[in-house]
């Protein structure tokens, strides 16, 4: 047996820690990838639960199965620009605010939007540093004409995101100055920006003078910001299984793909239906190539190496080590000093967007 618990209660405390922290600033939870990962709807119900009233997604499908579970009069923002003409139009019919990053998303939004009896909301995206979507800062001339002759649109906010607030001051103070900028050059100009705002998750934590009008803030909820320090806030998921079996290897035998380790004496081993598959022991952002995320990469597994860092599970509340490398479903750990029998409880801790392949359980 094995599902993935999500703590309900953590949820709501997380909620409450941010909301108090964002003060006056509007909240928009990000619901992006099923709800990152626990489930759009659960995690919907839990925010409106802490009076959420705002919600952020990426997806068609999320902003449909939002309205369609209940969530009729809140809020709903699609992060994602697009300029698909069915789906603009389905969003459209979902009263979904839509973001508009170019001339091109302003024109397409336009033209779903003539005929029908009030114009489309949206939210204009700038590109301070991110490289995705939105308009260049500097690109004024470009971003007037949506308030001038884009009758079609209604602007009711606009925002930018924010790429080092995690790890880079001087980055996030360059890119908020970039975006205060075009503020009130946009206002000199006479047009109503509507709701600012650019803070997510870490930027919330470590850069709260910045709320402006409002923050958009996701995997803090989780309680798995990268920003440093944990605020009060605490991880709400991690995947309970049993042992599935128990054994004894001799000195010497080796576990694991390329036998990664070989005993030194006689251990006891639980084997856990857990694997790599299911997201145990896999690492998301290790695609950087500059020099300075090499070197880091480098120094982490040095360190792993010199001081035998090695992956932990916790049985009948006992911390036990990985042995070898983790199969695909399958982990075997070190039960040699506890006591444990078959069909007792293992806790794992998983990142819920890496989790696949189990039931998602709320408590």
């Amino acid at each position: 047996m094995k599902a993935y618990i999500v703590d309900s209660e953590a949820v709501r405390s997380n909620l409450r820690i941010l909301i108090k922290r964002a003060g006056d600033a509007a909240f928009w939870a990000v619901l992006k990838g099923n709800g990152y990962g626990l489930g759009l709807v659960q995690m919907a119900a839990l925010c409106k639960d802490e009076g959420v009233i705002r919600f952020a997604v990426t997806e068609l499908w999320e902003a449909n199965l939002l309205r369609s579970s209940g969530f009729v009069s809140e809020s709903i923002l699609m992060l994602r620009p697009t300029a698909d003409p069915e789906e603009l139009r389905q969003l459209l019919d979902l009263d979904v605010i839509l973001t508009v990053s170019s001339q091109d998303d302003a024109a397409a939004i336009s033209s779903a939007a003539a005929g029908r009896p009030s114009p489309a909301r949206v939210h204009i995206k700038i590109d301070t540093g991110m490289g995705r979507y939105g308009f260049l800062p500097e690109e004024t001339d470009k971003i007037v004409p949506l308030f001038e002759y884009e009758n079609a649109l209604h602007v009711e906010g606009i925002y930018t995101h924010l790429h080092s607030a995690f790890c880079s001051k001087k980055a996030t103070h360059a890119q908020a100055e970039a975006f205060r900028t075009l503020l009130a050059s946009l206002e000199e100009r006479g047009c109503a920006c509507g709701m600012a705002h650019m803070l997510n998750s870490a930027g919330l934590m470590r850069f709260p003078e910045y709320a402006m009008d409002g923050v958009r803030i996701g995997s803090a909820i989780l309680g798995r910001g990268s920003a440093r320090g944990k605020h009060g806030l605490q991880r709400v998921g991690y995947c309970e299984a049993t042992v599935e079996e128990l054994r004894w290897l001799p000195k010497g035998h080796t576990c694991g793909y390329g036998a990664g380790w070989k005993a030194r004496q006689a251990t006891r081993t639980a084997v856990l239906s857990v694997g790599w598959f299911h997201g145990f022991g896999c690492e998301m952002g290790n695609d950087l190539f500059r020099f300075r995320d090499c070197a880091r990469s480098i120094l982490h597994d040095l360190r792993n190496m010199i001081f035998g860092k090695a992956l932990y599970v916790t049985v009948n509340g006992k911390k036990c080590r990985v042995l070898g490398h983790i199969g695909m479903l399958h982990t075997v750990v070190d039960v040699t000093k506890i006591s444990c029998a078959v069909g007792d409880k293992a806790i794992i801790d998983i990142n819920p967007l890496l989790l696949k392949g189990m039931e998602i359980v709320y408590r």
